[in-house]
């Protein structure tokens, strides 16, 4: 009863993460992104430690794949897991474990994964792969979000031939600096993607303050000039 999309912008470095889910508060439970290292997320019978120790192998070096190995020998119901992880390299590895249930699947290119389970079927994921590669020189925070659309757009999840409405949302980008350019929620909404577009196209106005404001704190401005500047605007 999720469906994400994982990937490292080809021209910058950078990683992303967007998702959407049935279950509450999915940006609060993962820790997904490290910047300059790589993106491990983990869903479906979500094992909290998966992401931390994805992440924490990735610094050393380890590729995807020899990550996934190491996660099927350590854990007993690694059938019913699903993830993907992504390294700097742009290394893509994705898993859906085959005792998830309903339809679940996953689609991997060459600096991205998409995937998800409780879907519709196939076509969901398919419309996640076509949403991110609609603009491939758009900004990857653009072509996350565009995925997660393009998922909903085809059908999105379903229980028991019933559509099964999305109740939280989250994406996320990080350059380089320890903290991320994007980290953007939406919880319990009718329209949760809809939502998220929202929040993401008002936070754009305010991006480069927000990082002008980190590299040099000497020259900001209050934040109140910056939201009137934007409203005469």
């Amino acid at each position: 009863m999720t469906y994400s999309i994982i990937a490292r912008c080809p021209n910058t470095g950078r990683f992303g993460v967007c998702t959407t889910t049935f279950s509450l508060a999915c940006g609060r439970r993962n820790e997904s992104l490290r910047p300059n290292v790589g993106v491990s997320k983990s869903q479906a019978f979500y094992l909290r430690r998966v992401d931390p120790f994805a992440l924490n192998m990735l610094a050393q070096g380890h590729t995807p794949a020899h990550i996934a190995r190491l996660l099927e020998v350590d854990d007993p119901d690694f059938e019913y897991r699903q993830f993907g992880i992504i390294d700097r390299e742009s290394n893509v590895f994705a898993y859906t474990g085959p005792k998830i249930g309903q339809w679940a699947g996953q689609k991997t290119g060459p600096y991205y994964a998409a995937y998800g389970n409780g879907l519709a079927g196939p076509e969901t994921v398919e419309g996640i792969v076509s949403g991110f590669l609609s603009d491939p020189d758009a900004p990857l925070e653009e072509r996350l979000l565009r995925g997660i659309e393009g998922g909903r757009d085809a059908g999105g999840q379903r229980s028991n031939g019933r559509h099964r409405p999305e109740r939280s949302a989250w994406l996320r980008v990080v350059d380089r600096l320890d903290w991320p350019q994007f980290d953007l929620r939406v919880d319990m909404h009718d329209k949760t993607v809809a939502e998220l577009r929202r929040i993401f196209e008002e936070f754009k106005r305010y991006s480069d303050y927000y990082q002008q404001t980190s590299r040099e704190p000497g020259k900001a401005q209050p934040e109140e000039l910056v939201v009137a500047a934007l409203s005469a605007a």
